[in-house]
């Protein structure tokens, strides 16, 4: 069993905004919930100019308190590594990201795509899919998986809620 989640979203903001809003976008504080996003890598191929970025991103547990009773749900914090190739050239960015944390127990994944749009160049694309999947937590899977269906839309909504806020900031 699993859940899958799909988005897509189309930013009236140039690619390279919306992007740089992407990779500063942790920890703020309109998202309490991300403690910290550290860049364990980082390295630019000079013959493609494609830039490749691995960040670990500590965030608060945010599992209801009640389902925090198995001693397996209870850590204070979860990790999450992230990839990201960015091409400049082509004004794409792809992005893959996993949970560290439970891996016996779940497994979590999002692919994403941010890319100049078809519609307008001057507006930004952005493409997910995430898929998560509990095994070990017995009768509590199908619960803990639509807890996670949720967070995953909230989260793909909060980038959208924090770009707004950036470029009304702005005046744009």
């Amino acid at each position: 069993m699993g859940v899958t989640v799909d988005v897509h979203q189309v930013y009236r903001y140039p690619f390279e905004q919306v992007v740089s809003s992407f990779l500063r976008k942790y920890p703020n504080s309109m998202d309490k919930n991300v403690i910290a996003v550290r860049i364990v890598e980082e390295r630019t191929d000079v013959s493609t100019g494609i830039i490749y970025r691995k960040r670990i991103a500590i965030c608060q547990n945010v599992i209801p308190e009640i389902l925090r009773k198995l001693s397996i749900l209870k850590v204070p914090n979860i990790q999450l590594e992230e990839e990201s190739w960015l091409n400049p050239q082509e004004r794409n960015m792809a992005i893959r990201s996993h949970c560290l944390t439970w891996t016996q127990y779940a497994s979590m994944n999002e692919e994403s795509v941010f890319r100049e749009s078809l519609e307008n160049p001057n507006w930004t694309e952005f493409i997910q899919r995430g898929r998560i999947s509990i095994t070990g937590a017995g009768f509590l899977n199908c619960m803990l998986e639509t807890f996670a269906r949720t967070f995953l839309k909230q989260g793909a909504q909060k980038f959208t809620d924090l770009l707004k806020s950036i470029y009304r900031y702005q005046g744009n």
